[in-house]
């Protein structure tokens, strides 16, 4: 099964660093080493935003070339509204990128990798699955 994977992990996934790498850039790896990304392209824009500079953009780019993207359609947006409106009256409050997210992966059937803990909140008023790491 595919897995929408969220800019937050993305961003250490690819980031080189000194030490152990955490359990979601470990799953991380895994995932991308048996094709089971599932890349929006709001997540791609979100990710190479974070570039400091045109150098790192262009690897960052390249490297996220590999991943074809779905694409959201009528629905999910219209879902993403209703989740938007489901979770503020409750009080809980998010990104219109989150819903998204929550929508996709509701109606794709897809688990959501995450380190944000927004989602979390969520998931206590909506169908959505999270990988748990």
């Amino acid at each position: 099964m595919n897995v929408i994977v969220d800019t937050d992990v993305w961003s250490e996934g690819l980031r080189k660093r000194s030490g152990e790498p955490s359990p979601h850039a470990l799953l991380l790896t895994e995932l991308i080493r048996e094709n089971r990304v599932q890349m929006l392209g709001c997540i791609r824009q979100e990710a190479l935003q974070g570039c400091r500079d045109r150098a790192q953009f262009d690897r960052l780019r390249g490297a996220l070339a590999a991943f074809p993207e779905r694409s959201p359609a009528q629905a999910e947006y219209e879902l993403a509204a209703e989740f938007f409106n489901l979770c503020r009256s409750h009080g809980v409050q998010g990104s219109r990128m989150d819903y998204l997210l929550c929508a996709c992966s509701v109606a794709w059937g897809l688990p959501i990798l995450t380190r944000d803990r927004d989602f979390t909140r969520y998931a206590a008023h909506l169908p959505v699955t999270l990988v748990q790491v």
